[in-house]
């Protein structure tokens, strides 16, 4: 895992192609490559010559898909059920990084099973668990195997199936499981409390997903096989870039934790703990950066080498993952507190109100999944959140008086759009842009700015949400003019996110023409 393999151009998809498709000639490879001063600065590790197995039966890779789509599905679909979730986000989301590094070393099919095998312990555990004390750190549990399933999903999606429409599929299968599954989990877990009680819920999630851990066994592919004879402890102590990874992984645990503290009471900002998380974490990033820097430098293994956010098409992508995740999710938690706070609908309603947001991101990842490798990146990605931009725009010039088809409909068609549309086209673009023995960290950097995206959208919006209200001329604070006049200025701070994303779409993504097409 040098950091000599991190800064080659990697990703020869991501330059201009010809009219016709076909990739760059080998000339104007070589001579970029030539122009790399890290070009042949130390050897690739052993790992990065390992050979993995490629999925070539369409009926084959079809079990694979729908068993990491069973996976990831039913790990959201506990989200669902109404329990902690703020435990379960802190958790994933700073794991991710250190997970995705152990895979790449351990191998995807081996920590996907460890994930699944995990996953439904923790969900059985769940729906034993006899206090709240109990339920709580079982749920923190889930997300750690979240944390395991998604970086190996992503990894196997992209070395084991064959480059294409296979793999697009792929990915855009692991785009929609997390919102189908919460989904399901919302609906059954209601059933499941009005008549056998929600620890079904969880009793249901860990057999199914204990089935789909025995199916993995044989469906998933195999390892990569790496030469040498390396130990496994020894190959996880000389290419995991372990001080990279505690201190990334301290920032995000500290950051998660912060916000979601701050997201759920604004006035804690004022406490001494949440300072001190604040600034330590901010502590944390320069601390980070000089460490990839030094490593880099002496040609020892990086996890995030620096020079790879000069890659501005990788470098944009997350960032709009970032804001379109952001918006997403917080356009379904406003619109939610719109239908029932200000329109004093029944939460049933709201939640049924917000379903064709689910179906359309559906309708759109497999849309994606089948035709982006026809597809221009820039048009569509600049096209898909120049509409989606219209959702919080909707939702911020709406009047609660006004009747859910007029308006409020229509925002929740057009909100997915643009963040699944990117998390295909980010999976393609981060996982080229990282080396073929690194596609398990490649999914973990992806997944976590979305994850971030989710942590700082819902604090921002609860911030300015609150603010707003106080400041509101109502004497009510709590009437549903004075939420209207927060929840508006939330609608508008969406707008102007997708705003920056639709900008950011044409600077980062202006020289990429297509992805997903298969090379000979």
């Amino acid at each position: 895992m040098a950091t000599k393999v991190l800064t080659e151009p990697q990703s020869v998809e991501l330059q201009p192609v010809k009219a016709n498709g076909s990739s760059p000639d080998a000339a104007s490879v070589e001579a970029e490559a030539l122009s790399d001063p890290s070009s042949g600065s130390s050897p690739a590790p052993p790992s990065a010559d390992a050979k993995t197995a490629i999925v070539h039966s369409r009926w084959r890779a079809a079990l694979v898909v729908a068993q990491l789509l069973g996976l990831n599905l039913f790990s959201s679909f506990c989200n669902g059920v109404v329990v902690p979730t703020s435990v379960f986000y802190l958790t994933a989301g700073s794991c991710l990084l250190l997970a995705g590094s152990i895979a790449d070393v351990v191998g995807t099919k081996t920590m996907s099973l460890v994930g699944a095998f995990a996953a439904a312990v923790s969900a059985m555990a769940c729906g034993l668990s006899q206090s709240g004390g109990q339920l709580i750190a079982f749920r923190a549990l889930q997300g750690i195997t979240n944390a395991i399933i998604v970086p190996s999903s992503v990894s196997i999606v992209s070395t084991g199936l064959e480059e294409g429409r296979p793999r697009n599929l792929g990915f855009a299968c692991l785009g929609f499981a997390g919102p189908i599954g919460f989904s399901l989990g919302l609906v059954l877990g209601g059933v499941f409390a009005d008549s056998t009680g929600w620890r079904a819920a969880f009793y249901l999630a860990a057999a199914t997903t204990f089935a789909l851990f025995l199916a993995g066994i044989w469906v998933l592919p195999k390892n990569a096989v790496l030469p040498g004879d390396k130990s496994l402890w020894s190959r996880t102590l000389t290419e995991i870039d372990i001080v990279g990874a505690i201190i990334g992984t301290a920032s995000l645990v500290m950051l998660s934790y912060a916000l979601a503290v701050l997201s759920a009471d604004t006035h804690s900002i004022h406490k001494a703990s949440t300072i001190a998380l604040l600034v330590v974490s901010a502590v944390l990033i320069p601390g980070f950066i000089g460490w990839m820097q030094y490593q880099e430098k002496h040609q020892r293994n990086a996890l995030i080498p620096n020079s790879l956010w000069k890659n501005w098409v990788f470098t944009s992508c997350c960032l709009m993952v970032l804001f379109t995740t952001a918006v997403c999710n917080c356009m379904e938690l406003y619109s939610s507190l719109f239908f029932q706070q200000v329109q004093r609908h029944s939460a049933l309603r709201a939640s049924l109100q917000i379903l064709p947001s689910l179906i359309s991101g559906a309708l759109t990842n497999i849309s994606t999944g089948i035709f982006v490798n026809r597809m221009p990146v820039m048009w569509s990605v600049l096209i898909s959140s120049t509409i989606s931009a219209v959702a919080p725009l909707l939702m911020a010039l709406i009047h609660p008086e006004w009747p859910y088809w007029y308006d409020a409909f229509f925002a929740q068609i057009l909100t997915p759009l643009s963040c699944d549309i990117l998390f295909t086209v980010g999976l393609l673009v981060v996982s080229d842009v990282f080396p073929a023995h690194m596609q398990a960290l490649s999914g973990a950097v992806f997944n976590t700015c979305a994850q971030l995206g989710t942590a700082i959208g819902l604090t921002l919006t609860s911030l300015i949400a609150t603010s707003v209200t106080n400041a509101s001329s109502n004497a009510d604070k709590e009437s549903p003019s004075a939420l209207m006049d927060g929840y508006r200025a939330v609608f508008w701070t969406m707008f102007a996110a997708m705003a920056l994303t639709c900008v950011l779409s044409v600077l980062g993504l202006r020289t990429v023409k297509q992805l997903g097409v298969k090379r000979d």
